[in-house]
């Protein structure tokens, strides 16, 4: 698995407008899943993520992993093709809309969560260097198994309106 992969494509873009499929890649996680464990842990039938996961293979943001045999038959564990993916919004910022979806869809209404918003003046060499601070932040963060499971979302987006 490489660390990064910018998904540039068109088909990348597709995949990623559709809240579902956010979903199933960031419950993927380092060790992967079969269509039966997606489907328990996020509640959708198996059509849907077998549909789902088939479009995040074609536009080579899953791949197929190792199986393994089950009550005498075989399961197709599924795995990312990158720890991160960077996306652009793609058009008219559908990815963008899907993932901010799913992420609120997560966030539980209790004073324990920390979301924050700010709007800065910086010049651009300072957006730059916030941008590299953050992201040395959060791709320095330990991931330690067995543990309860955080969202990290961090952004710095040059504001339009």
């Amino acid at each position: 698995m490489t660390d990064a992969l910018h998904a540039t494509s068109p088909a990348q873009l597709r995949a990623f407008a559709h809240p579902t499929r956010h979903r199933i890649w960031r419950d993927l996680g380092p060790d992967g899943a079969t269509i039966s464990q997606l489907a328990n842990r996020l509640r959708v039938n198996k059509g849907n993520i077998a549909h789902h996961l088939r479009v995040l293979v074609e536009a080579g943001l899953v791949r197929k992993g190792p199986t393994r045999t089950v009550r005498g038959g075989t399961e197709q564990y599924f795995v990312k093709t990158a720890r991160n993916v960077r996306f652009g919004p793609g058009e008219n910022g559908e990815a963008t809309h899907a993932m901010l979806s799913t992420i609120a869809d997560e966030i539980p209404d209790d004073e324990r969560n920390l979301l924050l918003h700010r709007v800065v003046r910086l010049t651009a060499a300072q957006a730059r260097a916030l941008h590299e601070h953050l992201e040395t932040l959060v791709h320095d963060l330990p991931e330690t198994p067995r543990e309860a499971e955080y969202g990290v979302l961090v952004g710095v987006y040059r504001r339009t309106h």
